[in-house]
């Protein structure tokens, strides 16, 4: 079957439709709903049933970037700099140190076992190097697995932000295979602009988009989600243009935004929560089409013989070597290891040697194909247990809610009190998003002479206003009243 513009739409809309039925009713084990979206595709595709014909990598590697961008923005507007702040270090290091050497090591494996080039095998390294955050982040919000002591946003933060190194890692790599007189040394200029270009550009973009969201008024509440997307894109883009790392600049960029004061946040947020889970749907459907399970059984042995040392050596290695100057108990650096997670971002990298034309593009393709999949299925699938093994987990109720968690909860609060306005209160004439208020109360709704306001983050506070917060313990509102009176 051959997608015209006729038929697109109703085949698109019906693979949305059987993905997010089969998605819910895998949705309490987490990992079978990303595999069950790669299934479709592969079934949907030409060596299955529905005979799609789809080969064309340009188009799966810009739907792929696309989706990586709401994937990695909506992660780092539900990071919580209070809860990434202690492991911050740690983080950066297993994003940096811990690919590099992943890459390294599964690189001088593939390059001992097959007749790949050194270049070629560090190539295939790199792809695979990092956690991919559409698994990491769909894995453990839809387990709600709780984890003790900071691991969760350890993990959160390195799958959100290992990306970027591992695009910088496979387009050197690339760059080495496709220019063979090229040294090793000449891809540290390139490495270093990249991921400095990107963090400033990253940092400045967030400020200027708070600025933007902030000032701007616009006339429909459903714009200001739309106003983000197109800041998302500006960031990416111009940052590449620039020729920083554009993943890495709209992650962080996401993350100081999403710990920010926003008019209409939860508006914001609840939106990308939607769009990131379409995204990794549309993005996990594409590239199942685009594989050739017939294609892919040959390489079977050898992509198992290396998913598994990715899996028990080299993604240990990067971990205990990169976390060896940080005080942590062996099992949760155990547990790190194990959660070393390869999805979708794998497979998008894996589409660059193709449009480049290189060699032993295909294979590579194929190989890292299947060692996403059994890193999914092996790993992803046995998250809770190996918690249990380790002894990292929590039980369900004593699991925190971060931030973001209490914002979209529809009844987070259990605290109620009314608050007078007077003329001398700070609060007076400043916006709601000016005011810096406590993250877990909220003002439900001012009461302005006979009239009720239910407040949005640009509404503007008046003398004699009485409003009504809620908040979820009584000493939250010792922090209100320094907040709106003093």
């Amino acid at each position: 079957m051959n997608l015209t513009i006729e038929n697109i739409l109703l085949v698109g809309s019906l693979l949305l439709l059987i993905s997010i039925f089969a998605g819910k009713t895998s949705y309490k084990f987490g990992v079978p709903t990303l595999l069950l979206f790669l299934a479709i595709g592969m079934l949907a595709g030409s060596d299955g049933l529905g005979g799609i014909q789809f080969d064309d990598p340009q188009l799966a590697q810009f739907i792929g970037i696309v989706s990586l961008n709401f994937i990695l923005f909506s992660g780092g507007l539900d990071t919580s700099w209070k809860a990434v702040k202690p492991i911050l270090w740690e983080g950066i290091a297993l994003s940096t140190l811990g690919v590099l050497l992943t890459a390294v090591s599964l690189g001088t494996f593939v390059w001992y076992i097959t007749d790949f080039t050194i270049y070629e095998s560090l190539l295939l390294g790199s792809i695979v190097s990092s956690t991919d955050a559409a698994a990491v982040f769909s894995i453990l919000r839809s387990k709600s697995l709780a984890l003790k002591t900071n691991l969760r946003p350890t993990l959160e933060l390195e799958s959100g932000s290992n990306d970027p190194m591992a695009y910088v890692l496979t387009i050197a790599f690339l760059t080495l295979v496709i220019n063979q007189d090229q040294s090793f040394l000449s891809i540290i200029p390139m490495f270093l602009q990249q991921m400095i270009v990107g963090g400033l550009a990253g940092f400045g973009f967030g400020m200027l988009s708070r600025y933007i969201i902030n000032k701007i008024k616009l006339d429909f509440e459903g714009l200001y989600p739309v106003l983000v997307i197109t800041l998302m894109f500006i960031t990416f883009s111009a940052t590449d243009f620039v020729g920083g790392n554009g993943f890495l600049a709209i992650y962080i960029c996401a993350v100081y935004l999403g710990n920010q004061d926003l008019i209409h946040k939860k508006t914001i947020l609840k939106m990308f929560d939607g769009l990131a889970w379409l995204m990794q749907i549309v993005l996990f459907l594409t590239l199942g089409l685009l594989v050739f399970p017939s294609q892919i059984i040959p390489y079977m042995g050898i992509g198992l013989l290396i998913s598994l040392f990715l899996i028990v050596i080299a993604r240990p290695i990067g971990v205990f070597v990169s976390l060896i100057f940080f005080k942590m108990k062996l099992r949760r650096r155990f547990y790190i290891s194990w959660v070393g997670l390869r999805g979708a971002v794998p497979i998008v990298f894996s589409t660059y040697p193709l449009l480049a034309g290189i060699d032993k593009a295909h294979m590579i393709f194929n190989i890292v194909f299947f060692i996403s999949v059994t890193s999914i299925l092996i790993q992803g699938t046995t998250l809770s247990v190996v918690a249990k093994w380790f002894n990292v987990g929590m039980p369900e109720k004593a699991k925190k809610l971060n931030a973001t968690d209490l914002l979209l909860a529809e009844n987070p609060k259990a605290e109620m009190k009314e608050i007078l306005i007077t003329s001398n209160c700070i609060a007076v004439d400043k916006k709601l998003v000016q005011l810096g208020f406590p993250r877990n109360a909220i003002i439900a709704m001012i009461k302005r002479d006979d009239s009720y306001i239910i407040p949005n983050g640009s509404t503007i506070i008046e003398a004699e206003d009485t409003l009504i917060v809620l908040a979820d313990r009584p000493q939250v509102f010792d922090e209100v009243y320094k907040v709106l009176k003093t």
